[in-house]
């Protein structure tokens, strides 16, 4: 009996002390309460300016989609009527712009067939292209790419 009694009251202490190491609050890596609603992030400045303003930025490997070097604030959203990329970068309107054409691949559908617009899968812009914002890197990073490799290999 005694032996029972005292198995039982070191198990409840067990739980209540396991109660008070839950209740303290976790927090993230960010260092914020887990449970609290997540700050919006303050709001950054695209890197370039106006449309045709910039120099394309360099891909850092063969495949890499292009990115965006100039600000897309002002433009209106892409939707079944309208892409307003398609404004400077279509082949129509390219060359007049003085803008980069639409890859020849986004004319091409999935069954490989060629159209004389882009087709629906490649109709999204920023769905790959993006946008570059003046901030600094989230987490420090040593990534080279192939342009530089192909630079060093030349000298």
């Amino acid at each position: 009996m005694k032996h029972s009694l005292k198995l039982t009251v070191a198990l409840i202490a067990t739980c209540l002390t396991s109660l008070v190491f839950a209740a303290d609050a976790t927090t993230s890596m960010r260092g914020i309460d887990v449970g609290a609603a997540s700050p919006a992030p303050e709001i950054k400045d695209y890197a370039g300016k106006r449309p045709g303003t910039e120099e394309p930025v360099a891909r850092t490997f063969s495949t890499q989609p292009p990115v965006i070097p100039h600000a897309v604030q002002n433009f209106d959203e892409i939707n079944l009527e309208e892409n307003q990329c398609m404004d400077c970068h279509s082949a129509a309107n390219y060359q007049k712009k003085k803008a980069p054409k639409v890859g020849d691949s986004h004319f091409i559908d999935r069954e490989g067939k060629k159209h004389a617009e882009a087709t629906g899968g490649r109709y999204n812009c920023v769905q790959c292209h993006v946008p570059q914002v003046d901030a600094p890197p989230l987490v420090d990073n040593t990534f080279k790419g192939d342009a530089v490799k192909k630079a060093v290999k030349k000298n």
